[in-house]
């Protein structure tokens, strides 16, 4: 069985705060993650460097929230608690 499921990052930017969303759907289930990134003012502006931390930030708010629903499912499956 081969399954493929994409990730969308969206970006908002302001030139200061960089916000991104991500979201993942895996069988009929959507997650959604945000992460954040802020420039300091005595920094030059490198929108890349935003855009790689808040995805970065978003992304491993996925990987928990993922994590967290495979702990879900065990342990409904096996019907005890498990450490995720």
């Amino acid at each position: 069985m081969k399954e493929t499921s994409e990730i969308e990052i969206t970006f908002d930017e302001d030139g200061v705060h960089t916000v991104a969303r991500a979201s993942i759907a895996i069988r009929g289930v959507r997650l959604f993650a945000a992460g954040r990134a802020s420039r300091n003012p005595a920094d030059s502006e490198m929108p890349i460097v935003g855009e790689e931390l808040a995805a970065a930030r978003a992304l491993s708010d996925l990987a928990h929230q993922l994590v967290e629903a495979a702990a879900g499912a065990i342990s409904q499956r096996e019907g005890s608690p498990t450490d995720s």
